[in-house]
C-alpha cells in the first residue's frame, strides 16, 4: 500500500481518533509522544490498543503509532501495550542511528510472537534526524538495517533544539537554513539508496494550505514521496499532491507506449525530444503510483 498523508492523532484524545477515521489520510499515526502529557500515557495507551483492536480493516487507511523514544523508559511499555492491536507500523522519533530501528525489529519481533502475529508484518517508519547526532550516521542504514524500516522522513522542530538553535529558518527568506536542508538531502539519498519511502517533513503552519500545496510540490519534485499531516484538513491537500494529475499520467503512457513500439532501442524521440530509459522507468514509477492509489479507492 502506498502512503500519501500521513495524519497525526493525540492518542488520549477520543474525539480526535474517531474524527481521524473519517479523515482521509491514507495512515493515522496514532501517538504517543509529544501530543501526550506524561501523566496520561497509560489513558493514551489504552485507547489506542483499543482503537487498533475496534480497527481491524486496514484496506483504505492504515495506522501507525508513534512511541516515545528508545532512549526513554516509555518506549517499551508503549509497544507491551499496543501490540495486541496489531498495528500496520511503528514510527520511531529521535533516533541516534540506524542501531536504534534494529532494535526496535527486534522488540517488534518478540512481541509479534507473544501476539501470534506473522513475523515481520510491524513495519518500522524512522524520524530520521531529531537528533544531533542522526546527522553523522545516516552510512549506518548502508551497512545494516532491517527490512522492517519501510519509511524514513526528517524533523526539523526537534533538530532544532537539539542543535541549541534559536530557529531553523532563514528570516529573510523563510526557508530551512544550511543544517536543515542537510538534513532532508540525506534523508532523501538514504531512503532512496535502501529502498523506503521518503515522505516529506511537518508543514507546522497548518492554517495555509497554499503554502503546505507549495512545499507538497517541491517536495515531489525533490524525489520524496507523500507528507506527514499535522491537522486533518492537510490530508485532502497532501493526497491531491501526490496523485499524478491526468497531463502526468498521459504523458506516462505515450512514453510507455513509444518504448513499446520501438523494442530494442534504448532511445526514441517524443515530441521533439529523445528519451532514454530512465524517462521510461520514471514513467513506469508514475504508472505504478497511480495503480496502488487506484486500490485504496
Amino acid at each position: 500500500m502506498i502512503i500519501r498523508s500521513w495524519l497525526f492523532v493525540p492518542g488520549d484524545s477520543e474525539r480526535k481518533l474517531a474524527k481521524g477515521g473519517e479523515n482521509p489520510a491514507d495512515a493515522l499515526i496514532l501517538d504517543l509522544e509529544d501530543s501526550v502529557a506524561d501523566a496520561r500515557q497509560e489513558i493514551a495507551r489504552d485507547m489506542v490498543r483499543n482503537y487498533l483492536l475496534a480497527h481491524s480493516d486496514r484496506s483504505h487507511q492504515q495506522l501507525w503509532v508513534r512511541v516515545n523514544p528508545l532512549d526513554t523508559d516509555l518506549s517499551l511499555p508503549d509497544l507491551a501495550a499496543v501490540m495486541p492491536g496489531a498495528p500496520d507500523g511503528i514510527v520511531l522519533p529521535k533516533v541516534y542511528s540506524a542501531d536504534d530501528v534494529n532494535t526496535m525489529a527486534n522488540y517488534l519481533s518478540a512481541l509479534e510472537a507473544r501476539e501470534g502475529l506473522a513475523l515481520g508484518s510491524t513495519k518500522i517508519h524512522c524520524v530520521s534526524t531529531e537528533t544531533a547526532a542522526s546527522l553523522l550516521t545516516f552510512h549506518t542504514y548502508l551497512e545494516n538495517v532491517t527490512d522492517r524500516l519501510v519509511a524514513l522522513t526528517w524533523g526539523g522542530e526537534d533538530l532544532a533544539a537539539a542543535l541549541g538553535a534559536t530557529d531553523n529558518r532563514n528570516p529573510r527568506t523563510g526557508d530551512y537554513d544550511d543544517p536543515y536542508l542537510m538534513a532532508k538531502s540525506l534523508c532523501l539519498a538514504t531512503a532512496r539508496a535502501i529502498d523506503a519511502q521518503p515522505v516529506g517533513v511537518v508543514f507546522v503552519d497548518f492554517r495555509d494550505l497554499e503554502g503546505l500545496e507549495a512545499e507538497c510540490l517541491r517536495d515531489r519534485r525533490a524525489g520524496f514521496f507523500g507528507k506527514i499531516a499535522i491537522h486533518p484538513a492537510q490530508a485532502e491537500v497532501i493526497n491531491r499532491t501526490f496523485t499524478p494529475s491526468v497531463e502526468e499520467v498521459a504523458h506516462a503512457q505515450r512514453v510507455i507506449d513509444v518504448f513499446e513500439q520501438n523494442p530494442g532501442l534504448g532511445t526514441v524521440g517524443l515530441d521533439g525530444k529523445m528519451l532514454d530509459m530512465p524517462h521510461l522507468k520514471q514513467a513506469r514509477n508514475v504508472m505504478a503510483v497511480v495503480q496502488q492509489i487506484e486500490e485504496l479507492a
